[in-house]
């Protein structure tokens, strides 16, 4: 279970996504075991056009963050850091 938050022009808009699915529902989402938040305009570009790599610049800009419980969140991390390696390996035997 995750929420998200989407802040816009004096409003926020929270939604509960339960996966896997995702199942998604405009409501609270007591028992996220993660909670992201961003501009709704840039999760809207992430959504439709973003990359892992798109993601992770978001999160080292400070365009998005995450809230949690401390071993989902590294768990994500290392899946988005396997995910990356794969992608520089594909690369390599490409070229």
């Amino acid at each position: 279970m995750a929420g998200l938050e989407l802040h816009g022009r004096g409003d926020v808009q929270i939604y509960r996504v339960e996966l896997p699915g995702p199942a998604v529902a405009k409501a609270l989402a007591t028992d996220a075991k993660v909670t992201l938040e961003l501009r709704r305009e840039r999760f809207n570009e992430l959504a439709v056009k973003g990359h892992v790599a798109d993601w992770r610049r978001a999160f080292e800009r400070g365009e998005a963050r995450a809230t949690g419980i401390e071993q989902y969140l590294r768990l994500i991390v290392k899946v988005v850091e396997a995910q990356e390696e794969r992608a520089r390996t594909r690369r390599a035997r490409s070229h």
